[in-house]
């Protein structure tokens, strides 16, 4: 079996598991049974060996360079972090293509935009440190100057009147000056700090947009999944997560190019935005992916929501404008999990994109419901 066959079979792992031992390939267990087996390697430490193996064969048979966003990539795909990824990768693998740095960094999720955000708020902190330097050093000024003033006063009895106003008023223009000088050295401070938190905001803003759908971005949304997960389960309400897919989109963009693609990934997510309110989330996952959460909502109920939009967008026909060729129908498929029915909601979000696979799985333009035994279906 070829060190693809086999990433694939590892991969299968996070969805169901089982599959890795067709053709005698071992698990973690089946090595525990072998004579030749490193007696003092514990069931974790093969388990971390094995993923090892993944990522570093991973990189190696697709001529990927071993750069730290590859290594987390691979690790947050082979170790579960990243099922939507890991379930690209199998079906990339499935479909014998393999996978190149610019697919890589298309699907993989980006870390680019926190880089900016934190030198941006390095740079706040240090105008305001600056500020504050400013500050302490005009304090520092005036205590100067209420001392020399306290003693010129102190001095003024010894001196004729004519020589102690000298004083004073040469002390007084010297304050003056440096008044002058700290006040502008302030305000320009607080002017640079001023337009370094309008760029914190607006950098924080875009960090949390995708930029061609204007919708949520992955990291936004699970902000917002975590928040409502409290709040649901203080407040004993429904939750639920839906994964959504393009179907046949690597059709799309192969036979009308990227920018026909971009177009229907925008299309599908003005209509996911139309039913999201404060109870509905829609944000978008990466690449074709979409992700969803239903706050007040069963399972039914969310399913009958999405699946709306799903019947409505897929009797759209949709023309190609570079050359008016006609591209068709559009579909998407769907998968829903219940956040309650698991242990949190990463396995929540696992079990919906679980259910998302099999949508894909029993012939795509259908939502799925997952349930504990994930027999439970609703096709379109």
């Amino acid at each position: 079996m070829g060190n693809e066959s086999v990433g694939g079979l590892r991969l299968l792992r996070l969805f169901g598991g089982g599959q890795d031992r067709e053709r005698g390939t071992p698990d973690v267990n089946s090595q525990a049974d072998e004579p030749s087996a490193r007696p003092s390697l514990t069931a974790y430490g093969v388990a971390q060996k094995m993923l090892l193996d993944e990522i570093s064969t991973f990189l190696l048979d697709n001529a990927l360079a071993v750069t730290a966003s590859n290594l987390l990539a691979a690790h947050s795909a082979f170790s579960g972090i990243d099922v939507g990824l890991a379930r690209k990768i199998l079906e990339k693998q499935a479909s014998g293509t393999s996978i190149t740095q610019e697919w890589l960094d298309l699907n993989k999720t980006p870390d680019g935009m926190q880089e900016g955000v934190k030198k941006i708020i390095g740079s706040l902190e240090a105008s305001l440190e600056t500020f504050a330097s400013t500050t302490r050093t005009a304090r520092d000024a005036v205590t100067t100057y209420n001392s020399e003033i306290k003693k010129q006063v102190s001095r003024a009895t010894s001196l004729d009147a004519d020589s102690a106003l000298s004083a004073l008023g040469i002390l007084a223009r010297e304050m003056v000056s440096r008044t002058e000088n700290f006040a502008a050295e302030m305000k320009r401070s607080e002017d640079e700090a001023q337009a370094l938190r309008r760029e914190l905001d607006k950098a924080r803003h875009d960090a949390e947009i995708d930029h061609l759908t204007g919708l949520p971005n992955r990291r936004a949304f699970e902000a917002a999944l975590d928040r409502h997960y409290r709040q649901a389960r203080q407040e004993a309400d429904h939750l639920c997560v839906a994964f959504c897919d393009i179907d046949h989109f690597k059709r799309v963009n192969d036979t009308h190019g990227h920018d026909t693609g971009d177009r229907v990934i925008k299309a599908i997510g003005e209509a996911l935005a139309r039913i999201s309110d404060d109870t509905c989330h829609v944000a978008r996952h990466g690449g074709e992916e979409f992700v969803m959460l239903f706050r007040g909502k069963t399972t039914q109920e969310a399913w009958e929501k999405l699946d709306a939009v799903r019947e409505n967008f897929g009797s759209r026909q949709f023309v190609n404008r570079a050359n008016d060729n006609p591209i068709g129908k559009i579909t998407f498929s769907g998968g829903i999990a219940d956040v309650f029915a698991h242990k949190n909601p990463r396995d929540a979000l696992k079990a919906a994109d679980e259910a998302l696979y099999e949508a894909k799985s029993g012939g795509r333009n259908q939502i799925v419901l997952s349930s504990p035994v994930n027999t439970r279906s609703h096709r379109g």
